[in-house]
């Protein structure tokens, strides 16, 4: 199927456009830009390379994606974003590349609904199925597993990671790692408060599975008992459970301070 460029687009010969891609009134495709089959730029965006964009994203009016990192260390390296398939990117939405002090590429994967003006940083690496509500901001390095909620206005510190099924309430500033299934509200800085109890049911998570995420949950955060001692805890739980060993093997994992 043809390309429909509008007669006021400025597309670089450079850049590669799948079929039946369509780009809006003003917008601008700079060279080593490669967008997918059935993807949709509205009018006045701008769209920056090397910058790879897979199939059937509708990417709405104003945004700006693949532009440098807004990192001071930033100098001019090449460096990449890669964007999966059928993601809805609404307005004044802001997505850059990565760095050479980090891995290089920022990453977003499928289905992903970015709200107006959210801001996803260099060398971020974005799951699947998540939604990111109006203006909820990505630092720096940060990932995000699949299924992760971040409500308005939220706020992730550089380096964190929010484990998949996480809910992260309005407003919330995070400082700190948020493990798999964890729902966080904002008291200053975000802390957590329970699972994420509606969402996994919603994605078919049966009572058994939600309880055991449940007893996970109070061995951390409920027991009072040190981290060490939770996660000994835990690792008896995880016999029984794959969903609590993904719990554990997170907090195993990371290199930032846990949010606790």
């Amino acid at each position: 199927m043809a390309v429909h460029i509008h007669a006021s687009a400025v597309v670089d010969p450079g850049a590669k456009l799948g079929a039946d891609v369509r780009i809006g009134a003003f917008s601008l495709i700079g060279p080593e830009v490669e967008i997918g089959d059935g993807t949709i730029v509205g009018p006045h965006c701008s769209i920056h390379g090397p910058t790879r964009i897979g199939r059937g994203n509708h990417i709405h009016g104003h945004a700006a994606i693949g532009g440098e990192a807004q990192d001071k260390k930033f100098a001019g390296e090449r460096t990449e974003l890669v964007i999966g398939d059928r993601n809805t990117i609404r307005e004044f939405v802001t997505i850059n590349r990565g760095t050479g002090d980090g891995s290089g590429i920022t990453r977003i994967g499928d289905d992903n609904w970015f709200l107006a003006y959210t801001h996803v940083a260099h060398d971020c690496v974005v799951g699947n199925n998540c939604v990111f509500s109006n203006n909820a901001t990505l630092a720096g390095h940060v990932t995000v597993g699949d299924h992760v909620i971040l409500s308005g206005f939220v706020g992730i510190h550089q380096f964190c990671r929010i484990g998949a099924h996480a809910f992260v309430g309005m407003g919330a500033f995070v400082n700190g790692d948020v493990p798999p299934f964890v729902m966080v509200a904002q008291d200053g800085y975000g802390r957590p408060r329970g699972i994420n109890a509606e969402g996994l049911r919603r994605r078919g998570f049966d009572s058994a599975r939600t309880s055991a995420i449940k007893r996970a949950y109070r061995a951390l955060y409920v027991s009072g008992d040190s981290l060490a001692d939770a996660r000994a805890r835990l690792a008896e739980m995880a016999q029984d459970s794959e969903d609590v060993q993904e719990f554990l093997a997170f907090i195993e994992s990371g290199d930032r301070p846990l949010l606790r």
